[in-house]
């Protein structure tokens, strides 16, 4: 009997870690024994036959052979896929079980309820992230706030900010602004942007 875990994330921001050692202290506690990892990077939306657990469900496992996942919505992001991939395991002999809820799901009844409920109530979850999301952003541009980063770096209009007095000075001796912005180490877009706030104007040299 071998033993298989899987392991995904959406983007190269997430981190399988987490999920790993959920596996493990998992399997330890149940003494499944030693552990193959299969990663996968792609997206839960992707159709699992055409990810990485799709190879290792109908080619590499055999039956008899137990499949560990981090948890429910790791096997996909519908419910309908959980309980096709769930049927083709049971068609396989293979046994799926289920870190984080403690479950070992075969071809019984109550597995596939058990799996149903849990697989719904992860898409019902995406479904409302997704809709706090959208809500959000049309809050604030209801608001007028604007959504995302705005022009100019914040950190360089703090920095511009501080040497004011300097820039001041400049502006004094009639230094062009594209020379000023070198002397402060910033983009011309940016100091532009500054002296529009502030209401800065250089002086004329006669």
């Amino acid at each position: 009997m071998a033993v298989y875990a899987y392991l995904r994330v959406s983007t190269d921001r997430q981190d399988v870690q987490s999920q790993r050692h959920g596996i493990l202290e998992y399997a330890n506690a149940g003494q499944l024994g030693s552990l193959t990892f299969i990663e996968d990077e792609v997206s839960g939306r992707t159709n699992w036959r055409e990810r990485a657990v799709g190879k290792l469900l109908t080619e590499t496992a055999q039956s008899g052979d137990v499949i560990v996942f981090p948890e429910i919505s790791r096997m996909a992001r519908s419910t309908l896929q959980v309980l096709e991939l769930l049927e083709h395991c049971a068609e396989r002999g293979l046994i799926v079980h289920v870190a984080k809820q403690k479950m070992v799901l075969d071809s019984s009844m109550q597995s596939r309820i058990t799996a149903t409920v849990l697989g719904l109530a992860a898409e019902i979850e995406r479904e409302f992230i997704s809709l706090r999301t959208t809500e959000g952003l049309a809050r604030r541009k209801a608001q007028g706030s604007g959504i995302g980063r705005p022009k100019g770096s914040l950190s360089l209009r703090v920095k511009l900010d501080a040497k004011e007095t300097e820039i001041r000075e400049y502006l004094n001796k009639g230094i062009s602004k594209r020379s000023i912005a070198k002397l402060v180490s910033c983009a011309p877009s940016t100091l532009y942007q500054w002296l529009e706030r502030r209401q800065l104007r250089a002086r004329k040299v006669a």
